[in-house]
């Protein structure tokens, strides 16, 4: 089956509402990845994330979502701005790429409307006829986008693009129509089995820089994430405690990371995002360490109304801005710690006192400073202080 002059007409509609990639997957059987999702559930990679084993049956099975489900659509929209993060000193936390925009969420989706409005346009179809998300329902976009050639699996599990390197937001629409499928980067993914792996690290070769450089050990094999230990889930995902051992290894990083990104050498290749449907929020990324340290309800309100960052709530930013005072080697922060030792986030609190040990060697001052209860000081210092100091 050969794309007919309507399906390149979507096609050329969709690139021109700001899609940097589209791409059409024939649906056939079980989804690209569902054979390794359940293993991957099973050993609790996947930590507290219970959404995932939730919806792991219609990840797998698309007829499940859309009943009559014929082709999937994989867009990507390229948000690399074009620059190298340059050293500043323990005054700027670091923030993983994606957020420093308007919620991608909401942008896109305002764009997969408008692509929703031309598939009826161009094909006399209704809005029965597909369903549409943004990186939130029950679809395993990353093997739909290699199946369709949009790029392929790396080791560190994200998609790659020959074109835009590791910097791609996914979207996909699954529709009853039929499409005619482009090809893969190979085709010896054709012939993989239904629900098999999209060939991870199809063209990554010996490389294992991703794999090497994160800190805290999240990739213990190709294509395999442990979000226990990986800095994106435990800043964002994880509502509580941070686990000790992690902490070291989240350096700077209060939002996010982008390590297992930023070292692939395929971003060679990544070209400056034309933002379409992105809207840059430059302005957090100047935000300093304690401007974060003594953030307001209402200060965090104003500062990222708007953005995905908005979803750890201040409690959440908090936490992870004593992680990286205490990693900061920065005493001048001592004054803001001491304040939050007393928050009535007792996560807050928690971290809070591991930061103000890390700067000084003991807790016991901040937690005079900040007035608390005795009972709450004992707990709260031989939680800082662990059975290694650390």
């Amino acid at each position: 089956m050969k794309a007919d002059a309507r399906q390149e007409k979507l096609r050329q509609r969709l690139h021109a509402l700001g899609f940097d990639e589209v791409r059409f997957a024939r649906v056939a059987g079980a989804a690209p990845g569902a054979a390794a999702l359940r293993p991957w559930l099973d050993a609790g990679l996947h930590a507290d994330m219970a959404w995932m084993e939730r919806t792991a049956e219609k990840r797998g099975q698309p007829e499940l979502v859309l009943p009559g489900v014929q082709s999937v659509i994989l867009l990507g929209v390229n948000y690399w701005p074009d620059e190298k993060r340059k050293a500043k000193g323990n005054a700027r936390p670091v923030w993983a790429r994606y957020a420093l925009h308007d919620d991608y969420h909401d942008t896109l989706h305002a764009g997969l409307v408008a692509a929703g409005q031309a598939i009826e346009e161009i094909f006399d179809a209704s809005s029965a006829d597909y369903r549409h998300y943004v990186d939130t329902g029950p679809v395993l976009e990353r093997g739909w986008a290699a199946r369709a050639g949009l790029g392929f699996i790396g080791k560190n599990t994200m998609l790659i693009s020959r074109r835009f390197g590791n910097w791609l937001f996914l979207a996909s629409i699954l529709t009853k129509l039929e499409f005619a499928p482009d090809a893969p980067l190979r085709k010896k993914i054709e012939r993989q089995k239904p629900g098999g792996e999209s060939h991870v690290g199809l063209l990554c070769g010996k490389c294992t820089r991703c794999m090497d450089e994160c800190p805290t050990g999240a990739l213990p094999r190709p294509g395999v994430l442990d979000a226990r230990r990986c800095i994106s889930y435990q800043t964002i995902e994880n509502r509580g405690i941070i686990p000790r051992e992690l902490r070291p290894g989240i350096g700077p990083r209060v939002y996010g990371c982008d390590i297992c990104l930023e070292v692939c050498p395929w971003n060679r290749f990544a070209r400056t995002a034309r933002s379409v449907l992105l809207a840059a929020r430059g302005e957090i990324a100047e935000i300093t360490l304690r401007e974060l340290l003594e953030l307001t309800p209402a200060r965090f309100a104003a500062v990222f109304r708007g953005t995905a960052i908005k979803r750890v709530k201040l409690a959440g930013l908090l936490r992870n801005a004593c992680v990286v005072a205490g990693n900061s080697g920065d005493a001048g922060l001592l004054e803001p710690l001491a304040r939050l030792a007393g928050h009535p986030s007792p996560v807050v609190r928690a971290h809070a006192v591991w930061a103000v040990f890390r700067l000084t060697g003991t807790a016991g001052k901040i937690l005079s400073a900040a007035r608390a209860t005795e009972t709450e000081a004992v707990v709260l210092e031989e939680y800082a202080l662990g059975a290694n100091g650390q």
